[in-house]
């Protein structure tokens, strides 16, 4: 099995029960002007996940693609995460990621060195995506569990 996906697979084991703990009041409170809440940092990975769902597919369709750029801040502001229930949002984080994990643990490991092109990071490689989702996953886990 691909190490993002094993990596993944302990993430979801240990998270949902650590997200189900926080409280809705906890979940929406502003570290600081201008910063997300829990809930609308949780809505951004929901939505790292809909970005890259589509580029781990179309990765190992294609090699050398370009594609279109993820403006996260307005991906947040649209959704209104902020809006909805955190019990919700944690759901669907939980509900999503474990579909990739199940995209990633089928991967055809010779679609890995496939490419693709991103005007927020030039080319990189399937095999650096699927790393790099995982790593910008922790790295925001972290910050709402703290």
């Amino acid at each position: 099995m691909i190490t993002a996906a094993k990596r993944l697979d302990h993430i979801l084991l240990e998270m949902a029960s650590r997200l189900d703990r926080i409280s809705e009041e906890k979940s929406t409170h502003r570290p600081a002007p201008g910063k997300w809440s829990k809930k609308e940092e949780l809505g951004h990975l929901i939505d790292s996940a809909a970005n890259n769902h589509q580029r781990f597919v179309r990765m190992q369709i294609e090699n050398n693609l370009s594609l279109q750029q993820y403006k996260q801040d307005e991906w947040v502001k649209l959704q209104r995460y902020h809006s909805l229930a955190w019990r919700e949002i944690v759901k669907l984080w939980q509900v999503y990621n474990t579909h990739l994990l199940h995209i990633m643990k089928h991967i055809d490991e010779s679609k890995l060195e496939n490419t693709g092109t991103f005007p927020e990071y030039g080319t990189k490689t399937l095999q650096f995506l699927l790393d790099d989702y995982v790593d910008h996953l922790e790295e925001h886990l972290k910050s709402i569990l703290a």
